[in-house]
C-alpha cells in the first residue's frame, strides 16, 4: 500500500538508463567495468576543483562534469561501444552526485524498498513482491563509501562503535544501515520509500484493500472521535492506512503525532508533529517515545497519533485514550486483533507499573473501541482482514466481536488470491455513538459482501 516518491530529477538519457538497468536482460558488470568505472571516477576527483564548482548551479555542475567524464572515456584505451560510453558516463555521475549504484533505483518510482543484502546481492520490492537486481556494488568498501554518504547526509555517523543508523532521509524514506562487526558477510542497508501523496480512501478501495462499506464504517468512526488501532504485519500497509484515517479528521481539531521516524503525512493544518531522538555518541540524550506522549498531554491535544507503540509507552497511550483525548490513533505489530490485545497486555507490563492483568484488561477494554487488521497477501497485495469492536470486560477476559472479515477462498490460475470481504451481520456497539455525533450507517452496509479475484 506504500506510494514511492514522484521520480526525482533526472540528467539527460537518465530516463533510458533507468529502463536498461531493470531489464532482466542486461548483463552483470565484469571486474574489467568495475576497475574502469573507479579509475574514471578517480581521475575525475584528481581533475576538478570540488571547491571551485561547489559555487556553480547544479544543472551547470552536472553538465560540466558530464563533458569532463566523456573526455575521460575518450582517452581510455579500453574498446567501449557508444551505449557502453553512456552507461559508464551515468555511472560515474551517480557517484559523484548521488548514491552510485542505488541511484537509478531511487529514480524509478515504482520501487517501495530498496534492500542491499551484500555487494553482490541488491533486492527491490515492487507492488508488494521481491525480485533480484542486476546492480552490484565493487566490494565492501565501496558498499560502506554510500552507507556513510547517505549517513552523513541526516549528520549521523557510523563505525565500529555505532554500527547501526537508523534515520530519515530528506525526502521522507526510512534508512537503516548495520556494519561489521555485527553485519557478518558485510555491510547491510534498507532503504524504504514514501510517497509525497500518500494513498487516500478512495484508492484504497479501488484497490479492494477494502471495501467501500468498511471505509465509509471506518471514516465515521474517526468522526465520531473512537479510538482506533491498525494491527499487521512488517510492511502490511499500516502506516499507510494510518494517514488514510486520519484524512477524516476535522480541520479544527488539534492533532499531535508522535514518531521514531516521521513518516506520517497528515493533511490538516493544525498538526504539531514530534519524533524520537537517538542517544548521541557518549550513549546520552536519547528521547523517548515515551517522553513525548507524556509531553503531548501538555500540549492541549484534541487527538494524539502515535505512529506505532512498541513499549512502555502503551501505558501512557492508553491513560490518553481513556482521560478525554477521545479519537487518538496508533498502529501495533500484531497478527490478529486478539494477538494486539496479548501485545498490549505485555508492553504495559513493560512501564513496571505494578498492575496487576485484571487492571490491564480493564485499561485496554475502556480505551480502545476498534482494531484495524492488516495482511499482505502472498499475491503482494495488501487487504483489511478484520475489523473487530473492543466490547468490554467478560469476566477476566477482553471481549471483541468482528464487524467486517476478509475470507480466503484459494488461487486462481496466475496464484492471485481469491476471496470475499464479508460482514458477519453484527451491528457495532458503537452505533450509538455514531448517532450522538450525527452519523447513521445504513443497514445495507452490515450485509454486502464483495468478491475479490472469485
Amino acid at each position: 500500500m506504500s506510494n514511492p516518491p514522484p521520480m526525482m530529477a533526472q540528467g539527460p538519457g537518465d530516463g533510458q538508463w533507468v529502463a536498461r538497468l531493470m531489464n532482466k536482460n542486461l548483463p552483470t558488470p565484469t571486474q574489467e567495468y568495475q576497475e574502469l568505472k573507479f579509475s574514471l571516477h578517480r581521475k575525475l576527483l584528481d581533475r576538478i576543483n570540488l571547491e571551485a564548482i561547489s559555487t556553480l548551479a547544479t544543472e551547470r555542475v552536472r553538465a560540466e562534469i558530464r563533458s569532463a567524464v566523456s573526455r575521460l572515456v575518450d582517452e581510455e584505451r579500453t574498446p567501449l561501444t557508444l551505449s557502453e560510453k553512456d552507461r559508464v558516463i551515468e555511472e560515474v555521475l551517480d557517484e559523484v552526485f548521488g548514491l552510485g549504484p542505488l541511484e537509478p533505483l531511487l529514480q524509478d518510482p515504482t520501487i517501495s524498498d530498496i534492500l542491499v543484502t551484500t555487494p553482490k546481492l541488491v533486492y527491490i520490492e515492487r507492488a508488494g513482491k521481491l525480485s533480484r537486481t542486476p546492480v552490484e556494488f565493487k566490494d565492501n568498501a565501496h558498499l560502506l563509501r554510500i552507507i556513510e554518504k547517505v549517513v552523513s547526509r541526516v549528520g549521523r555517523r557510523i563505525d565500529e562503535s555505532s554500527p547501526m543508523v537508523d534515520a530519515r532521509l530528506p525526502d521522507g524514506s526510512r534508512v537503516n544501515a548495520v556494519i561489521a562487526p555485527i553485519a557478518v558477510d558485510g555491510p547491510l542497508l534498507s532503504i524504504r520509500r514514501f510517497g509525497r501523496k500518500p494513498l487516500d480512501a478512495q484508492q484504497l478501495v479501488r484497490n479492494l484493500s477494502m471495501t467501500e462499506g468498511m471505509m465509509e464504517l471506518l471514516s465515521s468512526c474517526v468522526q465520531a472521535r473512537l479510538n482506533i488501532i491498525v494491527t499487521g504485519g512488517t510492511g502490511a500497509g499500516k502506516t499507510t492506512l494510518l494517514n488514510c484515517l486520519s484524512g477524516f479528521i476535522p480541520e479544527d481539531e488539534r492533532v499531535v503525532t508522535i514518531e521514531d521516524t516521521a513518516e506520517l503525512q497528515l493533511k490538516q493544518v493544525h498538526v504539531a508533529r514530534m519524533e524520537t531522538r537517538p542517544p548521541n555518541m557518549e550513549g546520552s540524550g536519547a528521547i523517548k517515545q515515551r517522553q513525548l506522549v507524556i509531553n503531548a498531554l501538555r500540549m492541549r491535544p484534541d487527538r494524539i497519533v502515535v505512529g506505532e507503540v512498541r513499549g512502555e509507552e502503551a501505558l501512557d497511550m492508553l491513560q490518553a485514550m481513556n482521560t478525554g483525548h477521545d479519537g487518538s490513533l496508533t498502529t501495533i505489530h500484531a497478527n490478529s486483533p486478539r494477538d494486539a490485545i496479548s501485545r498490549l497486555e505485555v508492553m504495559v507490563g513493560m512501564a513496571n507499573a505494578n498492575m496487576g492483568v485484571r487492571a490491564i484488561r480493564q485499561q485496554v477494554a475502556s480505551a480502545v473501541d476498534l482494531f484495524v487488521q492488516l495482511s499482505r497477501m502472498s499475491d503482494g497485495t495488501r487487504r483489511v482482514t478484520h475489523i473487530t469492536e473492543c466490547v468490554g470486560m467478560e469476566g477476566e477476559l477482553i471481549t471483541t466481536q468482528d464487524i467486517f472479515v476478509f475470507e480466503r477462498l484459494g488461487l486462481t490460475a496466475d496464484y492471485r488470491v481469491k476471496g470475499r470481504y464479508r460482514p458477519t451481520g453484527v451491528r457495532p456497539k458503537f452505533d450509538e455513538r455514531l448517532r450522538a455525533s450525527g452519523i447513521s450507517l445504513s443497514t445495507t452496509l452490515f450485509q454486502t459482501t464483495v468478491e475479490v479475484n472469485v
